[in-house]
């Protein structure tokens, strides 16, 4: 009789600290995967048999793919990785005039298209890992899928909890220039 009473709440505690630690070794590899990408991504190398940025840069996320064990799935996965000239520029926005004075920007009026893709933008980094000397934000967010269905309303969201990782790395220094674009300093 005194099992039936302590076992939802025994069982709650087994699966709620497994959901933890789930979650726990989930971010840990996040963080480690873009952690290595990052290290791979400073040096400028070329993967075997490539010679454009875009293929360094699907080989940088398949070493995020391969890191995560294949425990994050990619297809609901964010990896953003942007460059910017210096690390103040990580997370700010291009500026613009305020012609109507509102506080935000409007459709048509005028800002400094720091990473030169033709739209304003919220952040200023330029897609991609970067040239020499770039400072380089690689960014990862996953929404995990509880396997608790108790402990969705109190952590998380619709069944999900979001997890985020990071690391800005400025590039070492190479030769040559594989495309010769990159961010240009919006700060001069």
């Amino acid at each position: 009789m005194e099992f039936a009473f302590i076992a939802p709440i025994f069982f709650l505690m087994v699966f709620a600290t497994i959901e933890f630690a789930l979650v726990m070794f989930v971010t840990v590899l996040m963080e480690s995967s873009l952690r290595d990408a990052s290290r791979y991504g400073v040096t400028g190398q070329l993967p075997d048999g490539a010679s454009t940025m875009a293929e360094r840069e699907a080989h940088i996320r398949q070493l995020i793919a391969d890191r995560t064990l294949g425990l994050i799935d990619f297809s609901d996965a964010t990896v953003d990785i942007l460059s910017y000239p210096t690390f103040g520029d990580v997370g700010q926005g291009e500026k613009f005039v305020d012609g109507n004075g509102n506080g935000k920007y409007d459709p048509g009026e005028t800002f400094n298209d720091c990473n030169g893709n033709g739209i304003r933008d919220d952040d200023r980094g330029a897609a991609g890992p970067g040239e020499s000397g770039a400072v380089v934000l690689y960014r990862m967010t996953y929404d995990w899928p509880l396997l608790t269905p108790l402990a969705g309303p109190i952590i998380g969201t619709d069944g999900k909890f979001p997890l985020r990782a990071s690391i800005a790395v400025r590039n070492e220094p190479w030769n040559p220039s594989l495309d010769g674009s990159g961010p240009k300093d919006c700060n001069t």
